[in-house]
């Protein structure tokens, strides 16, 4: 049993040497260049850092990056992405939580790296790639090493406005994608288009499942999105057979009507996690793609990447829900009540938790943020280690989980419960409207829906209302240009919470 994902990566080079294993807009290595580089990175790394240690990557998303990745765990650590996108204070504030032993940089952020962490050891990709590899030492340093070591940590917005660090170890990461790629059928013919920024764990599944068959990784600039000719021309002309993004990123394509400027029609499989998508804009996808698979994806960076599945057979309407589905192969996926009560009955909501493998270890240097999370619970008559999402989901007649929104999100407004995804899905299904989002005001105790399209708000209301009880339409309808994103790439609520207060 493999017990690092670097197996992984060894066992693509030894079948697949000259293959490309990654590629992005300037670089491509192929399976031996980059086992090679890693080595150089990583022999240097382990002169700078003990077993154990975290390494923080200040990259922007590349091919060196995927190498700086490989090369810490050849050094014995773990990384953590800083994206490059974030806030000075943001990343400050992750760096203090992180306490990386080193920062790795390229030159090109050298002086920024240097002014937002400076008292922090920083080094530069281009220079420890300079080191030749040694093997024997590398190979000392693995002997050491365990399954459940950590791997990388992703870190996402914590209550206390501190970042929440998600260890993620090894295991996890081979069990989880050994899975994905069974399941889907992706392998060493694919080429794996990465939507996704590398601190986001929908990336794992791109740079894991690329390494663990052989698959080639092609790496799509974030401002390709903001011009679907030149993302949909990239796509053709790498040959793109997987597409596994944000619902986010397929909705700006299809809502910008970029299917209708040219087709992938190389891409085989179509899958999306994040947000629920749009029944509309899945048919857009959907009728321009017949032939591809479409899968919907659920769960939370704590289980690394997702713990359920649903294979898309058929065409979705408008005020259909589309299912979450049911869990992969050695997870065990539950409801639970209020009262902590496994829920079983159709129809009735419960909280989404998940228990059996890819767990992650918990939250990095937060014991009892770990212990109220990651729970011990009665699961199939034994106890078992389990996370609570805060997610609300129901079962369907066919056994599916269907996710019904965040806890976070649920209101209570004029006396009633109210989730404010189903506002968001009835509006965002009128046509002459491409997204929406909703958010409760409590100053003025009142629903606020924000929108993208042509509709004109008297007409987004009527329709509304001949949809929705009175109680569910928003008091306030604002059309907008845009609609953010937050860093995971779903919908920025705060900034709607936030609009007009500045």
């Amino acid at each position: 049993m493999n017990s690092s994902v670097l197996a992984y990566l060894e066992n693509s080079a030894e079948y697949f040497p000259e293959k490309c294993a990654v590629t992005d807009e300037k670089v491509s290595y192929s399976y031996s260049e980059l086992v090679k580089l890693s080595s150089s990175v990583g022999t240097a790394l382990s002169e700078l850092i003990t077993s154990g240690d975290a390494v923080g990557i200040y990259m922007e998303k590349c091919a060196d990056a995927v190498a700086a990745f490989f090369a810490t765990v050849y050094a014995g650590g773990f990384y953590s992405v800083l994206n490059t996108e974030l806030p000075q204070n943001r990343l400050q504030t992750t760096v203090s939580v992180l306490n990386p032993k080193v920062i790795v940089t390229s030159e090109s952020l050298l002086e920024t790296a240097k002014e937002y962490f400076s008292e922090r050891k920083i080094v530069t990709f281009e220079d420890l790639a300079k080191s030749e590899p040694d093997y024997a030492k590398l190979g000392e340093i693995r002997s050491h090493k365990i399954d459940t070591d950590p791997l990388y940590i992703n870190f996402t917005s914590g209550s206390t406005g501190t970042p929440k660090g998600i260890v993620v170890c090894h295991r996890s990461v081979i069990d989880f994608i050994d899975h994905f790629t069974e399941i889907f059928g992706i392998d060493n013919n694919d080429v794996i288009a990465n939507q996704a920024p590398f601190d986001f764990d929908v990336s794992v599944k791109d740079i894991y499942s690329s390494i663990m068959t052989g698959a080639q990784l092609v790496l799509i600039p974030k401002e390709y999105f903001s011009t679907p000719p030149r993302l949909l021309d990239y796509l053709c002309d790498k040959k793109v057979t997987n597409l596994t993004w944000a619902v986010s990123a397929l909705t700006l394509v299809s809502a910008l009507k970029g299917l209708n400027y040219r087709v992938p029609e190389s891409v085989k499989r179509v899958m999306f996690s994040g947000e629920a998508m749009s029944p509309k804009q899945l048919r857009i996808w959907q009728e321009k793609l017949p032939e591809a698979k479409f899968v919907n994806l659920y769960g939370p960076t704590e289980i690394t990447c997702n713990c359920t599945y649903f294979p898309i057979e058929r065409q979705y309407e408008d005020s259909e829900k589309i299912p979450a589905g049911k869990a992969f192969p050695g997870r065990r996926v539950i409801l639970v009540d209020e009262e902590g009560k496994q829920v079983t009955e159709p129809g009735v909501q419960g909280e989404i938790c998940s228990a059996g493998e890819s767990l992650a270890n918990g939250y990095y240097k937060e014991p009892e943020q770990t212990a109220e999370k990651f729970v011990l619970y009665p699961v199939d008559g034994t106890e078992q280690r389990m996370y609570r999402t805060g997610d609300l989901g129901s079962y369907d007649e066919e056994g599916n989980i269907v996710f019904a929104g965040r806890k976070d999100f649920q209101i209570k407004h004029m006396g009633h419960r109210i989730e404010l995804e189903e506002i968001e899905r009835s509006m965002t299904a009128l046509d002459g409207v491409e997204k929406s989002c909703c958010v409760f005001d409590m100053e003025k105790n009142r629903i606020m829906g924000f929108y993208l399209g042509e509709k004109a708000a008297s007409d987004v209301r009527k329709q509304m209302k001949e949809k929705l009880p009175v109680y569910m339409v928003p008091t306030k309808l604002i059309q907008v240009d845009e609609m953010p994103l937050n860093k995971n790439g779903k919908t920025d609520r705060n900034y709607f919470k936030n609009y007009g207060k500045k």
